[in-house]
């Protein structure tokens, strides 16, 4: 396709290298902004730079950030005894939608997959081991996605933690095997933490 305008075939090129935008998704968003009377494209500006000027990783959670500690783990109202082991941050931001868990998380980055060559080394295990070490919970919440590599990934971690008086749960069945956590809904998703079981070794392999 040729372009009136060289700019805008850059943006199109840009916007369409998003996840889900396709090119003429792309054509109409970068339209909508050129079009845009109402400052929406400075305002995207801005937060664009912040995404890239300012956020952090949390040193705790491993989740995004504004500073050092994100506002989940510096919550004083938020329960440090339980932690929630997720996959990704995406995760995160599902969960925290059901409004069903108050306590705080860990984002391993990843699981476990012998098949992609990804092993415990490539995620944030060994990091949780330590964090579990050092503050003592209670409780560790396994809300990975139910895929063999998810069961993969808690069996090892509950293998490392043999040793250590804490208890480990998982996400009640109510998401799909073979499903993503981020794309259960909030009802379905708000049920299996809220009816989440002792996780059991033997019970899963």
């Amino acid at each position: 396709m040729n372009y009136s305008s060289k700019i805008l075939e850059e943006a199109i090129e840009a916007f369409s290298a998003l996840p889900s935008v396709g090119k003429k998704s792309a054509l109409r968003m970068v339209l909508h902004l050129a079009q845009d009377k109402n400052f929406k494209k400075e305002k995207i500006i801005t937060s664009l730079q912040s995404i890239i000027n300012d956020l952090k990783v949390c040193q705790n959670c491993f989740s995004y950030s504004d500073t050092e500690l994100c506002n989940i783990c510096s919550n004083p109202l938020r329960k440090k005894d339980q932690i929630c082991v997720v996959e990704s941050i995406k995760d995160v931001i599902a969960i925290e939608e059901t409004q069903s868990f108050s306590g705080t998380y860990h984002v391993l980055g990843g699981v476990v997959s012998p098949l992609e060559g990804i092993g415990p080394d490539d995620i944030r295990v060994h990091e949780l081991v330590k964090r579990v070490s050092e503050t003592k919970p209670d409780e560790l919440i396994m809300a990975l996605s139910p895929t063999i590599d998810g069961e993969t990934t808690i069996f090892y971690i509950s293998k490392l933690l043999a040793n250590f008086e804490i208890s480990i749960s998982t996400i009640a069945r109510g998401v799909a095997f073979g499903g993503e956590i981020s794309y259960a809904d909030e009802i379905t998703l708000g049920r299996s933490i809220s009816s989440r079981q002792p996780y059991s070794q033997k019970a899963s392999f």
